[in-house]
């Protein structure tokens, strides 16, 4: 499942009722006190103290093992077991380990907003998500080493903060967003959608009134032959938060 859970307390208790394997969290605080104690986070993210909305690998069953990797500087090579990232709260990564079927790497994705530096003129609200989008891209290809897709089982899941086929009379930010795409397609990672329909409402909206689909599942070609993702955005469906889940059923 991958979900961003806006930094709100009550998806963490939602998030057992689903009866998932692993969580894909985005915005994600701290659980709270009733939750914590069955949900196993892996380590500190790095330089948590500098924020407090994360993405997280969160493993909810004894179906699956979950090897967590361990946050560091961007710098030089990693140890085994360790991840260099480049951008606060844009990512998180574990090996995912099924009791049946094989191992693969799942990736926590959040494209941060940010925005252009004080003394720059801008017109731009909200700034722009792209530039954490690529550094999460930035730390997911140190997952990649070899230019055949085949030898990578990887799992990417998140909110983008974008979406490539929206505004068509703004070309400017379709062809900003759709960079990220062709990036993450020359990686070898096939984007499995979902399909479906929006995933996000404003805070004007609603479950029953969303606006835009935001969050999508990539995979790694070949692997992704293997995976389904579907939205659930019903309203009956769609959960305590401005965004919706996305369910992944990964095949042995």
């Amino acid at each position: 499942m991958c979900w961003n859970i806006a930094g709100r307390k009550a998806p963490w208790r939602e998030l057992f009722a689903m009866g998932a394997d692993v969580a894909l969290l985005q915005e994600a605080r701290k659980p709270p006190p009733d939750v914590a104690p069955e949900v196993e986070l892996g380590g500190a993210p790095w330089l948590e103290h500098q924020f407090d909305r994360w993405c997280r690998v969160v493993r909810l069953s004894d179906r699956v093992r979950v090897e967590h990797f361990t946050q560091i500087d961007p710098i030089s090579m990693a140890k085994p077991g360790e991840m260099p990232v480049s951008g606060i709260g844009t990512s998180a990564a574990a090996r995912v380990i099924p009791q049946d079927g094989e191992p693969f790497i799942a990736v926590s994705m959040y494209a941060r907003w940010m925005g252009p530096l004080p003394t720059v003129p801008t017109k731009w609200r909200v700034g722009f998500a792209d530039g954490s989008a690529h550094r999460a891209i930035s730390d997911l290809s140190a997952f990649i080493g070899h230019e055949d897709p085949g030898t990578h089982r990887i799992l990417v899941a998140g909110d983008l903060n974008m979406n490539p086929d929206v505004r068509p009379q703004d070309e400017y930010w379709i062809h900003r967003s759709r960079t990220v795409w062709t990036r993450m397609e020359a990686l070898g990672l096939d984007c499995l959608g979902p399909h479906d329909g929006p995933t996000y409402h404003t805070t004007r909206g609603s479950p029953e009134n969303p606006s835009i689909q935001l969050d999508y599942v990539f995979a790694s070609r070949g692997f992704s032959d293997s995976i389904t993702a579907r939205a659930l955005n019903k309203p009956e469906e769609w959960g305590s938060s401005d965004h919706c889940r996305l369910l992944i059923e990964v095949s042995p």
